[in-house]
C-alpha cells in the first residue's frame, strides 16, 4: 500500500449523498422540536379507564331514582366521574350524588343515585374526565323510557 498515494487521493462522498444525508437530519430535528413544542406527549397515561357500569331501573320516569351500580372494570377517582344527560344536577361529579360511597374512588360494587327529569324518556351517561381536564371518555349511556 502505498501511503502518499492514501493521502492525496480526491475521491469522496458524493455531494448528492451529503445533501440527502444533511435533510434527514434537518428532517428528524424538525420532527423532535415540534413535539416539544407542541406537547405531543403530555396525555400519555391518562387513559381513560375500564369500567362497566349498570343502571337498576329500566322504567325511569320523572323525578324517580335510577341507580347506577359500578359492576367490573377499574376503580375511578371520584372527582373525575361525571353523570349527565336528562337528570337533576347534570354534569355533577358523582360525590354530589351520592354519600354512600366511603373513599376517594369508586370501585366495583359502589353505586349511586340519579334522579331523572323527563317525562318523556331520556339519557344518562357517566363520563371520566382526566384531572388536568385534557381527556375524557363516555363510559357509558343509559336510554329510558317513560313509564
Amino acid at each position: 500500500m502505498n501511503i502518499k498515494q492514501l493521502f492525496t487521493e480526491e475521491r469522496a462522498v458524493s455531494p448528492v449523498i451529503g445533501v440527502i444525508l444533511m435533510v434527514a437530519i434537518t428532517v428528524i430535528l424538525a420532527a423532535v422540536i415540534g413535539a416539544f413544542v407542541l406537547n405531543l406527549g403530555q396525555g400519555i397515561g391518562q387513559s381513560a379507564p375500564q369500567a362497566t357500569f349498570e343502571i337498576n331501573s329500566t322504567s325511569i320516569g320523572n323525578d324517580e331514582n335510577a341507580t347506577i351500580t359500578h359492576t367490573a372494570g377499574d376503580s375511578i377517582e371520584k372527582s373525575n366521574l361525571y353523570v349527565s344527560g336528562d337528570i337533576d344536577n347534570s354534569g355533577d361529579v358523582v360525590t354530589n350524588f351520592s354519600t354512600s360511597i366511603t373513599g376517594d374512588t369508586v370501585s366495583s360494587g359502589d353505586s349511586f343515585e340519579v334522579t331523572a327529569d323527563s317525562t318523556n324518556g331520556g339519557t344518562i351517561r357517566v363520563t371520566w374526565q382526566s384531572a388536568d381536564g385534557s381527556n375524557s371518555a363516555t363510559l357509558r349511556t343509559f336510554e329510558y323510557e317513560s313509564p
